[in-house]
């Protein structure tokens, strides 16, 4: 479930720091605060994770992925529909929901990958844990990337992030889908 998610987020900060400043004209300091709604989406959802599993166990994750591909739809419409003046105002709801599902992911993921592992294997379980997740961001950067890169001369670089979130979309259906074979352990 790490791979997926991983690569599918590595490619998704590629894609959008190149739309946002190249395609829609942000200077970086406006590009970066676009991205602040999903920033503090996520910052609340990982601290909300460890009571949520509590009371609902693994299927956080799940719901999570959902709220992460209902925020990737989102910002795929927008991109696609949105005027030729689209700023950080309208791009604020699909990334506040994309940072909200990462939250709920990502933190109780690597708890949960952690949880079944000795005290005193902690160091090597989770260093095999940080280097598939290092791995799988270097491997989204490369494979969306380059199919982002790919679609952007003829496409144009929105429609290409578009494109390039349909592949992330789908990467997060798959890391849903997995979701649903963790144990209901609360």
């Amino acid at each position: 479930m790490l791979v997926p998610f991983s690569a599918g987020f590595s490619g998704f900060m590629f894609t959008l720091a190149v739309t946002l400043q190249q395609g829609l004209g942000m200077g970086p300091v406006t590009a970066g605060l676009a991205l602040v709604p999903m920033a503090l989406a996520f910052f609340g959802a990982s601290l909300a994770g460890p009571r949520l599993v509590t009371r609902f166990g693994s299927r956080v994750i799940t719901a999570g992925g959902v709220v992460q591909g209902a925020g990737i739809a989102v910002l795929v419409a927008t991109l696609h529909y949105g005027g030729p003046a689209l700023g950080a105002v309208a791009l604020a709801p699909g990334a506040f929901l994309a940072g909200l599902g990462q939250g709920l992911q990502l933190p109780v993921l690597m708890r949960l990958m952690l949880s079944d592992v000795p005290a005193d294997r902690a160091g090597v379980g989770s260093g095999v844990m940080i280097t598939a997740q290092q791995s799988s961001l270097a491997l989204g950067v490369a494979a969306l990337g380059s199919l982002f890169l790919a679609l952007a001369p003829a496409a144009g670089l929105r429609e290409a992030a578009a494109a390039t979130l349909l592949v992330q979309l789908a990467l997060i259906a798959l890391t849903v889908l997995l979701s649903l074979r963790l144990p209901r352990m609360r």
